[in-house]
């Protein structure tokens, strides 16, 4: 039996895909959807690969479902936590695959790493006016 998917709901699932605008989910009731990378944090995603791998299990939540085409649009950041362990064994995922999201970074890790893109921006402009 497959759970019906609910708008604004959660769902848990594994990133079998990552693609340059998103990561697409497999869901524990056999669907798939796709996580826009613009869904995945709350700052700026460079690059989704930062965030996400191939293997993590996340929780998510339902952004849309539309059925006329079986498009699903998901999103990890909305849904405000990521999963360590798979909450379901389903069949098709490798057990190769299975390993811990990253953990997301502390407000303090966020500040020094602002603070050192800071910095180094500031040295680059410094020394392209010094040129002129």
């Amino acid at each position: 039996m497959t759970e019906e998917l609910t708008v604004n709901g959660f769902a848990e699932g594994k990133v079998v895909r990552i693609k340059p605008f998103g990561a697409i989910v497999a869901l524990s009731n056999g669907q798939q959807g796709l996580v826009h990378i613009s869904h995945v944090s709350d700052k700026f995603v460079q690059d989704i690969n930062d965030y996400v791998n191939v293997g993590d299990f996340v929780k998510v939540k339902v952004l849309s479902v539309d059925a006329d085409s079986g498009k699903i649009a998901l999103s990890i950041k909305d849904a405000g936590l990521t999963i360590k362990e798979p909450p379901v064994k389903v069949p098709f995922f490798s057990e190769d695959f299975q390993r811990p999201v990253k953990e997301l970074a502390t407000f303090e890790e966020k500040m020094k790493n602002w603070q050192k893109t800071s910095n180094e921006l500031q040295a680059t402009l410094s020394k392209r006016k010094k040129r002129k």
